[in-house]
């Protein structure tokens, strides 16, 4: 154990899902040894690690899972095996409706158990994707999603929510020092930039570190990455199946609030529109 101001190991866990839930799960479960074997207390996977293909097909409902389905489950087993917490993607099944999943966040703890739950927000309706026509939006008025970590308190957001700040804001309001971003961020022209971008701003403006698992390439833009609180990337996978490992600590958040006090001097406040 560590104490709550210590220095603690995370990863982002960088890989390409594909359509074979059980060939997922061993990378996962590969990439997630690797990452505790080097010091990893929790690790991070990127949006839709149970199942994805390129195009938002029929298939899709087909393959998703419940929260307490086979998916789940088998990353308790990891999370208890390892003695981690793990979060990662899925697409979960929604009630009554056939035709949609919801785009879904897990976390949990080294007992396996769910700490946490998040489905995404904003849905990729842009760049000529249309996630909403097999996607169903989480609430606007869902509680922010968090939970304890090492005298952190983590926050839960995906891919495209990175582009509204104030989804970032909502969760630092409800306490976050540490954003957990997985995301299947599309190549394309200027992409990478965003990518790099965005996740750094939302680190500075929030004086918060930033842990951001993409989909590695072709489909993704890979670059995930660990970003702390004054915009210094920690590590970076480039385009590789792999992870990287970084030590954070409560008390840079601390020092870096001391020096930047922005949270303090903000004039408004974020509220649903």
């Amino acid at each position: 154990m560590t104490s709550p101001t210590a220095p603690t190991a995370i990863a982002v866990a960088q890989f390409a899902p594909g359509d074979d839930e059980a060939a997922n799960l061993v990378v996962i479960r590969r990439l997630a040894q690797d990452a505790a074997a080097r010091g990893a207390r929790l690790v991070v996977f990127p949006e839709y690690s149970a199942y994805f293909t390129p195009d938002l097909g029929p298939d899709w409902p087909e393959h998703a899972q419940p929260v307490d389905g086979a998916f789940v489950t088998a990353l308790a087993g990891i999370a208890t095996e390892l003695g981690i917490h793990l979060v990662a993607g899925m697409i979960e099944q929604v009630p009554g409706d056939d035709a949609r999943v919801s785009n879904t966040l897990v976390a949990l703890d080294p007992a396996g158990a769910v700490v946490a739950i998040y489905r995404k927000m904003h849905l990729y309706d842009a760049f000529g994707m249309r996630e909403s026509d097999r996607i169903v939006a989480g609430s606007v008025d869902a509680e922010p999603s968090t939970f304890a970590f090492d005298g952190f308190t983590v926050g839960l957001q995906t891919c495209y929510d990175v582009r509204f700040p104030e989804v970032t804001r909502r969760l630092v309001d409800a306490g976050a020092d540490l954003v957990l971003l997985p995301s299947e961020w599309v190549r394309g022209p200027l992409k990478e930039s965003h990518w790099r971008t965005l996740v750094t701003a939302r680190a500075i403006e929030n004086t918060v570190y930033v842990a951001a698992a993409d989909h590695a390439p072709p489909i993704g833009a890979g670059n995930s990455m660990v970003v702390d609180p004054m915009g210094v990337e920690l590590v970076t996978v480039g385009e590789s199946t792999e992870v990287g490992v970084a030590w954070i600590s409560p008390a840079r958040v601390a020092e870096v609030r001391r020096l930047n006090p922005a949270l303090a001097l903000r004039r408004f406040r974020v509220e649903p529109s």
